[in-house]
């Protein structure tokens, strides 16, 4: 086995799980941010098993591969899962679920990974091109399924503050809508500049919402 291919893959998750957690001001337990991250990465495979599935009953429906209804529906069942995975681990742990940014915190460690187990799998099918690969991936999907999580986190926040589990439904139903519109905007555009511009503003959106639940206890 190549490691080395394994270390390429990691690296886009561990650079971006640094970033992250030093936007909490008060660090969660390690040992929940690695059973959160484990969590994410094992979810992966159930997911691939129900997208798998899922695009075998678009074919059966006659609806073709990587249209707008397919790219919801596999944007859908990730964006799922890997809110099954953060809370997963918190329902187990919720006394150290205290403060209104830890949603957005769990939810990022979990995609990060989901993404984790993408990119190396990514560097193994393409292993001669694996540090481009990963290299795009690093500003691409792995920042994409932490953007797309923490925009779900912040809305679960939002719903435990206000009480109201319809602000959950509305950042679950938003990061959908976003991660199927950048997957599409990477298929139409062979130029990468409109899919980026459309990652910067939407990282700058989840930026603000870090910030703003901050300082909130």
């Amino acid at each position: 086995m190549n490691y080395s291919l394994i270390l390429f893959g990691l690296i886009p998750s561990f650079a971006w799980l640094i970033f992250y957690l030093k936007e909490d001001l008060h660090p969660e337990p390690k040992k929940l941010i690695w059973e959160t991250f484990f969590t994410g990465a094992v979810i992966t495979f159930v997911v691939l098993k129900f997208q798998i599935s899922f695009n075998s009953w678009l074919i059966g429906l006659g609806v073709m591969q990587y249209s707008v209804i397919s790219l919801l529906g596999l944007a859908a069942i990730e964006e799922v899962f890997k809110f099954v995975a953060a809370y997963l681990v918190i329902s187990h742990h919720r006394k150290e679920f205290d403060e209104p940014i830890d949603a957005m915190i769990y939810m990022v460690v979990a995609a990060l990974g989901f993404a984790a187990v993408e990119n190396v799998a990514a560097a193994f099918n393409t292993p001669n091109l694996a540090m481009e690969t990963i290299a795009l991936r690093f500003v691409g999907a792995t920042l994409l399924h932490t953007l797309a999580s923490g925009t779900v986190g912040y809305f679960w926040a939002k719903s435990a503050i206000f009480r109201k589990r319809r602000f959950f439904w509305i950042g679950l139903g938003l990061a959908i809508v976003l991660h199927t519109v950048f997957n599409y905007l990477i298929i139409v555009y062979e130029p990468v500049v409109i899919p980026t511009i459309f990652l910067i503003l939407f990282a700058l959106a989840v930026l603000y919402d870090f910030e703003k639940l901050k300082h909130i206890e």
